[in-house]
């Protein structure tokens, strides 16, 4: 549990500095190139879930998002008392990395109604929803549970 925790924290900080020196530097609708044509810092203020999903839910819904937020995390929890116990280092750094980031996130909605996101990929023609370190770290961290969870079946 004390990898889980350690890990989370990392995340939430790294998430959280990073969020606060975008917010601190970047106007929303200001495009920074950090790879052209490739890597974009834009500051975007997510209403939604992740990658936008029910972004355009109106303000007096929002509450919605929080509570499909807080449910997330009550299932991730019964999936970590299911893991953790027996569970490896890869599974410890998963629960960690999905903990944190879901934790980062969640801290967003509730100072700002919204999730800072700011990483902007695309290439030709292609885009991918802008997004944040919390999102990259759950993301890594349910491919390794997944991962984990595929190889025990087998």
């Amino acid at each position: 549990m004390i990898r889980v925790l350690i890990l989370g924290g990392f995340v939430i900080a790294a998430d959280q500095f990073t969020k606060a020196v975008v917010l601190r530097h970047l106007a929303p609708g200001t495009h920074i190139d950090i790879v052209d044509g490739y890597v974009t810092l834009t500051l975007v203020m997510n209403p939604g879930l992740a990658f936008g999903l029910l972004g355009g839910v109106p303000s007096g819904w929002r509450w919605i998002v929080a509570v499909l937020s807080v449910a997330a995390l009550i299932v991730l929890a019964r999936v970590a008392l299911r893991v953790l116990p027996g569970g490896s280092r890869l599974d410890h750094a998963a629960i960690g990395l999905i903990f944190g980031g879901a934790i980062g996130n969640l801290i967003d909605r509730v100072r700002f109604g919204a999730v800072v996101d700011f990483v902007d990929l695309h290439a030709r023609g292609y885009h991918w929803p802008a997004f944040n370190v919390a999102d990259s770290a759950i993301s890594v961290g349910v491919v390794l549970l997944a991962v984990r969870l595929l190889l025990s079946r087998s």
